[in-house]
């Protein structure tokens, strides 16, 4: 995969994981790199499935049949993260996951714009 694709999420606020329906990592942008460091620079071309729990494997298989996202938050170091994981898709078909995680403040507005 040519990653000049994922040239606009290298450096935003947020770390991007793309991985392919076998759970193989295809591409992380530079806050996903500095997250996973204690694996090297990259998990480029390495299976992100045993890094997650079974619980949170069944999840992963579950988005990759069913066509759905997965969205919660965490605390970590410190800081609340919000994380979307949902399927990406190539004509209309499931190619694998993409993971956005954002660090969010403890208060935060929320507009009702009905």
């Amino acid at each position: 995969m040519d990653t000049k694709e994922f040239d606009w999420a290298e450096d935003i606020e947020g770390a991007v994981t793309v991985c392919d329906k076998e759970g193989i990592v295809i591409y992380m942008n530079k806050r996903s790199r500095e997250t996973f460091n204690k694996q090297g620079d990259t998990m480029v071309g390495m299976s992100m499935i045993p890094c997650h729990s079974e619980r949170s494997q069944a999840i992963i298989r579950d988005m990759l049949q069913n066509n759905h996202p997965h969205c919660y938050t965490i605390s970590k170091h410190g800081q609340r993260k919000l994380i979307f994981q949902t399927p990406w898709r190539q004509d209309g078909e499931v190619k694998g996951l993409v993971e956005f995680s954002f660090v969010i403040p403890e208060e935060m507005p929320h507009y009702d714009r009905g």
